[in-house]
């Protein structure tokens, strides 16, 4: 029997693998394959989010080196720039990012038929039973599934140029964990003998799943440690976070988890889309900025539903103003949608109350800085149950557009006849005139002209 059978107790094996900083590696790896001689983001203070000239958005991906100045994903870019002036920002570019996801994906099923893509850049690999795969690698003296991890890791950086971790263990949740201790470009194990010693010290913050509000709750009651939470009674941990999340953080704590890895991808819960405005709307220039925000927007969302063939009953809008406080509004539609035109009728109306309502932002002396569109409470259904109301509009369109096409036709028949009516003149005026004065009387001109003399 192997060592990781003894170590699994013949239990599931499962990868966790994770890109490392990914955004920012494949901006990197765009940048130089258009030019070889380019710096490599990676290898210094480098962010992908915003940019310097509009000072918006926000951090979504930062280069190690950034990381050493305190730059952290997910603050606003001023605020990363003020802990280092000379941080080099990329725009996010989203179709970059799917072709190399998509090939990341591909060289993951060449290890497992069942992989479970969890985001653009991490996915979970049921592994167990493929030892067969590797027996070169287990002749050479490398232990399975170590050697798996590390055949994954090499033909990424091979072909694609960039690094990934690996984490292992049991279930999903341990190789999460495993997945997440020190990068870059390395392999984790967590099983469960290992828990006491790789796991029980970390921060309560660190376990995964456990958010930021829970582990405060936690950490004031003296349980900083995952083996902390561990280690106390489950009916300590319910009465102090209620039932459901006290005996999931408890089992989550002891290294339980789920060891289904799904090869389908999770069916979406809400489509949405936002944008940083390049300036701050106000009451000035929202006639003009929410518009055509709210038009791009919709489309966006309404093309997404339509190619999935979903439709949503609630739409909502959400907004940031410029210090930094989110607000939204939703409303309840009487027949789900993914039509663009009703999308934006809702959109719009949410975001006037938003902005310009009794109690809107405006009023209270806020720009805003950020605006999205969603959809949610989604239907598959194959055909939309239109409202008399936007069928009758779109019949009235409709027919306005007919009348249109049949008046531009009237009036271009109207001045083909009246070319046709003094070609008529012409040509009898021409008749008479020779018939009078003889036939070189006219000529037609040339277009230019002669010199005689």
């Amino acid at each position: 029997m192997s060592e990781y059978t003894n170590r699994t107790g013949g239990q599931r094996i499962i990868f966790h693998v994770d890109v490392n900083s990914a955004f920012l590696s494949w901006s990197a790896l765009k940048r130089l394959k258009e030019d070889p001689k380019a710096v490599d983001l990676r290898e210094i203070p480098s962010a992908v989010g915003g940019d310097i000239k509009s000072r918006r958005g926000v951090i979504t991906a930062k280069s190690i080196p950034a990381k050493r100045y305190g730059v952290k994903t997910g603050e606003p870019v001023v605020q990363a720039l003020q802990k280092c002036p000379d941080l080099v920002l990329v725009r996010s570019d989203f179709a970059t990012y799917r072709s190399y996801s998509r090939a990341f994906t591909n060289i993951l099923f060449r290890h497992s038929d069942i992989v479970e893509k969890v985001s653009i850049d991490e996915a979970y690999l049921d592994m167990t039973g493929r030892e067969d795969q590797y027996q070169d690698r287990i002749a050479a003296g490398e232990p399975f599934p170590l050697c798996a991890a590390k055949a994954i890791q090499d033909e990424i950086l091979s072909e694609l140029g960039f690094t990934v971790n690996v984490g292992i263990s049991v279930n999903k949740l341990l190789a999460k964990m495993a997945s997440d201790f020190e990068k870059p470009n390395r392999i984790h194990t967590l099983y469960p003998d290992e828990i006491p010693l790789k796991m029980w010290p970390l921060p309560i913050r660190d376990l995964y799943g456990c958010g930021g509000a829970t582990a405060e709750r936690l950490t004031a009651l003296g349980l900083d440690t995952i083996g902390a939470v561990a280690s106390i009674p489950l009916s300590t941990l319910q009465a102090s976070l209620g039932v459901k999340m006290g005996e999931w953080i408890h089992q989550s704590a002891n290294g339980f988890g789920s060891d289904q890895v799904h090869n389908e991808q999770r069916k979406a819960k809400s489509y949405s889309n936002e944008t940083t405005l390049k300036e701050d709307m106000t009451h000035e220039n929202y006639d003009r900025v929410a518009p055509q925000v709210l038009d791009r927007l919709c489309e966006k969302v309404s093309s997404r539903m339509q190619e999935d063939r979903v439709r949503a009953l609630t739409i909502s809008v959400s907004v940031k103003s410029d210090s930094f406080q989110r607000r939204s509004r939703q409303t309840t539609l009487i027949n789900a949608t993914n039509r663009k035109e009703t999308l934006l009728e809702s959109a719009s109306s949410l975001l006037e109350e938003l902005c310009l309502g009794d109690q809107g932002l405006f009023r209270q002396g806020h720009g805003i800085r950020l605006i999205g569109v969603g959809g949610s409470h989604l239907t598959e259904s194959s055909y939309e149950q239109i409202n008399l109301f936007d069928w009758a509009k779109d019949l009235e369109k409709i027919e306005e557009e007919k009348k249109k096409a049949r008046a531009e036709a009237r009036s271009r028949k109207e001045i083909q006849n009246r070319k046709l009516e003094k070609m008529k003149k012409l040509d009898t005026m021409m008749r008479q005139s020779r018939e009078k004065y003889g036939k070189d009387i006219i000529h037609k001109g040339t277009g230019g002209y002669q010199d005689d003399l």
